[in-house]
């Protein structure tokens, strides 16, 4: 029986998806012969909860099973995906904080490993809360950021930033640094009317700083396909972002925070559940749509 905190996004009765388009043929990502350059993608949304850290650890995951390398920016203070990796940095060891106050600080040196093959992580901690103080008054401060990645472009297929909640200093970073947006929207009406206000701060990055900037996509979450009002909520950004709006929609689960919780992602912790197969599926969209190799 199929419980409200485990609900799955099914086909609606005419045979369409939950999007209610017709899902493409997504076949398994081809094998590649070499890694790099990445596609650099921030998934941002200025309201909290909305499973930006879940799906930049669950993306990179299904990622990485298809083989591609993946890096994971944890770039909220909060240092959850850190925490959620179990990599979150010790006192006195180096994380993206000191990467972005020290200029000698070569960005290797920060980079960890993780369990999972295939996926590193440049980890921070709440040290990084200083940082908006401590840019302010640098030359360029909406750059540094893309300049810290610029050597580990070629290093892998995707780098996946996960951004605060938030649209500071920090954030427009985060998008300044990026080829792409990955937009997580919670399926409720309120969290529609924040999506406005970072379709401004896109174009104003687009217009001011990152020419090239591209939304890359919408992913509803916390999608119950029982209620009317997710199924309300998902018809809206279909007709506002169209095809911008990824076939995947994410269900609520109670396995998302028990996979963060025991520092593993989906992939490893439940492999067969629906929410990891929702991660594989968006994973394969992101190939298929040429966002990443």
């Amino acid at each position: 029986m199929t419980t409200a905190t485990d609900a799955v996004p099914g086909d609606t009765p005419d045979g369409l998806g939950p999007t209610g388009r017709v899902l493409p043929d997504l076949g398994v990502p081809p094998v590649l012969a070499s890694h790099g350059p990445a596609r650099v993608i921030a998934l941002c949304n200025q309201k909290g909860g909305v499973g930006k850290t879940t799906t930049t650890m669950n993306l990179g995951a299904a990622l990485a099973e298809y083989g591609r390398k993946v890096l994971l920016v944890d770039f909220d203070p909060q240092g959850a995906l850190s925490a959620n990796l179990g990599v979150r940095p010790e006192d006195g060891e180096p994380s993206l904080y000191q990467l972005l106050v020290d200029r000698d600080l070569d960005v290797r040196t920060v980079v960890r490993g993780t369990e999972i093959e295939g996926i590193d992580v440049l980890p921070t901690d709440i040290h990084l809360s200083a940082a908006e103080v401590h840019l302010v008054s640098e030359v360029a401060r909406e750059m540094i950021l893309k300049r810290l990645l610029r050597p580990l472009l070629d290093d892998y297929d995707a780098i996946l930033i996960d951004c605060q909640p938030s649209l500071g200093l920090l954030a427009v970073n985060a998008l300044t640094a990026a080829h792409g947006v990955l937009i997580p929207v919670e399926c409720e009406y309120f969290a529609l009317r924040g999506v406005a206000l970072l379709q401004q701060t896109i174009e104003k990055v687009t217009d001011r700083l990152n020419f090239g900037l591209e939304i890359d996509g919408v992913l509803p979450t916390m999608y119950d396909p029982r209620t009317l009002h997710s199924r309300e909520v998902v018809a809206r950004l279909v007709d506002v972002f169209g095809d911008k709006v990824f076939h995947t929609v994410i269900a609520r689960t109670v396995k998302f925070p028990d996979s963060s919780a025991a520092s593993q992602p989906m992939t490893t912790y439940a492999p067969t559940h629906p929410g990891t197969q929702a991660y594989r599926q968006l994973a394969r969209e992101l190939v298929a749509r040429g966002l990443v190799a």
